[in-house]
């Protein structure tokens, strides 16, 4: 091993006999030094080539370092070429204790395989691709702008397609027989990896269990809540109304609707709601966008402690940020108080149906088992096809190439919003693939959904989503499968709807 200080100062720790590719050994130094801070908000790294002159290595092995760590939001390439520490700083504050505590776990990196492969040639030349109607839209929608769908059309099938070549070449036999509820080691392995890298998790592969998605995730969970006397669970308000809410109804579990503000789920309403479990999205609450903040984590922690309840972090869509800086999973706090929820729906495709759990240890063998008496486990293939996207590389280079598209995408619905509808209020607008935007007392949401319907443009309204009762009208736009010139006459014909009404 050698601690290289670089001409520029920066250290960054290598290890030729580690197994672990270069680029992401210079990942974790430098992500390291920016959780630590001992690299300071907007502080400049060195080019790639005089980095990879100092390191002795390739400039190509620190272009895809900068590259990944970009796409992490812990660095910002300015004009001009250079690199900077983004403005805002890497991990949000108050976690660069346990994020570091995570990444020294284990190997840096996700790579347990062959490191860092290049992405096939037509994926590698071709990148997303833009069509002109990307989008299936629900029948009578000339443009659907409804949320709930990621854009599939650009899902990276050639790298899957090796990724399933490989695993039938190399799979054990023992893979094609019955399976233990947990899912297959090897995606365990590069899940805890992967979380713990970009996510700031706090898990080991013997806490995951692969499931069929995020929504078999929620059946399984509650039900052994259920099992082991849960009476009551808390749910934001508003909050998706078709994953958790009809589980937790079929188990026998009473629901308890807490509101959300601009920090989050409201403390004070979730300790007088009795509630044995929470489910939370508190990197990007759905649908309001709004994040927990860093005074209503730690209270949402101990408000868990001191009850004995369970915290469900749901982190449907953390991976899209386009203006601010990654959101530390709140599992990495407390994994022994809360479960940490994910899927691969938003980022490669729900038709995967890949979903799993990062559990506290008391809770791994009766997940698992409760999935082998759902389904005996899910499908070994495509669980080895993803355990490959995750450790080669593959799966950080298709967020990569995502990011940017669903970014210009929103950006034209924000402008097309200021263009043509000024007086509404988006929010949430900083990550995910939807926003809200609130609408003045005057006008009635379900009126607006409807006039919009009638001129062929389909976006949902919050209303359906609350559980405690009425609040404040809203629309929620989705942007994800719609390209930004549907997007701008999407928003002009609901223009011109609102207008008459």
């Amino acid at each position: 091993m050698a601690e290289i200080r670089t001409n520029s100062g920066l250290l960054v720790v290598l290890d030729a006999a580690a197994g672990i590719p270069l680029h992401r050994q210079i990942e974790t130094s430098i992500r390291d030094a920016i959780r630590a801070g001992r690299l300071a908000r907007g502080a400049s790294l060195p080019p790639s080539r005089a980095l990879a002159a100092d390191l002795g290595v390739s400039r190509g092995v620190v272009v895809e370092a900068y590259a990944q760590l970009a796409a992490e939001g812990y660095l910002a390439s300015q004009s001009g070429g250079y690199t900077q520490v983004a403005a805002w700083g890497g991990a949000e504050p108050g976690l660069a204790g346990q994020v570091t505590a995570a990444a020294g776990r284990g190997p840096a990196g996700t790579s347990r395989g062959p490191a860092g492969a290049s992405p096939g040639p037509a994926e590698a030349s071709r990148g997303p691709v833009e069509e002109v109607v990307p989008w299936a839209p629900e029948p009578g929608l000339a443009i659907d702008l409804s949320y709930g769908r990621a854009d599939v059309s650009n899902f990276p099938r050639t790298a899957w397609l090796r990724a399933l070549r490989e695993a039938l070449a190399d799979a054990p036999n023992s893979v094609f027989g019955y399976l233990t509820g947990s899912g297959v080691p090897q995606l365990r392995a590069a899940l805890a990896d992967y979380l713990n890298r970009v996510r700031g998790t706090l898990t080991q592969p013997e806490h995951i269990v692969i499931c069929t998605g995020y929504a078999q995730g929620m059946t399984l969970l509650i039900s052994v809540l259920a099992a082991a006397g849960a009476k009551r669970i808390a749910l934001e308000d508003p909050s998706s109304g078709d994953d958790a809410l009809p589980a937790a109804r079929a188990a026998g579990l009473e629901v308890v609707g807490v509101p959300v503000d601009e920090n989050g789920i409201r403390i004070d309403k979730l300790r007088e709601s009795n509630a044995d479990a929470v489910i939370l999205t508190p990197a990007h609450q759905w649908p309001t966008g709004s994040v927990l903040s860093a005074g209503n984590r730690p209270a949402v922690i101990r408000w868990a402690a001191e009850r004995g309840a369970i915290i469900i972090e749901d982190d449907y869509d953390a991976e899209y940020r386009y203006d601010r800086t990654p959101v530390g999973a709140l599992q990495g706090l407390a994994p022994d108080h809360v479960v940490y929820a994910g899927s691969a729906s938003k980022t490669l495709a729900p038709g995967l149906r890949l979903g799993w759990l990062a559990l506290p240890g008391r809770l791994v063998e009766p997940v698992a088992s409760a999935k082998i008496a759902a389904d005996r486990g899910s499908p070994a293939l495509d669980q080895l096809a993803f355990a490959d996207l995750l450790t080669r590389g593959e799966f950080d280079r298709h967020l990569r190439r995502m990011r940017p598209v669903y970014k210009r995408r929103r950006d034209a619905l924000l402008a097309a919003l200021a263009a043509h509808l000024p007086w509404l209020e988006p929010t949430g607008v900083s990550a995910g693939l939807h926003l809200v935007t609130w609408l003045p007392p005057h006008l009635d949401e379900t009126a607006v959904v409807q006039a919009a319907r009638r001129v062929g443009v389909g976006i949902d309204a919050v209303g359906p989503y609350r559980i405690g009762g009425p609040g404040r009208g809203g629309l929620i736009f989705g942007y994800a499968t719609v390209n930004e010139q549907a997007i701008g006459e999407g928003i002009t014909r609901l223009a011109h709807a609102i207008g008459k009404l």
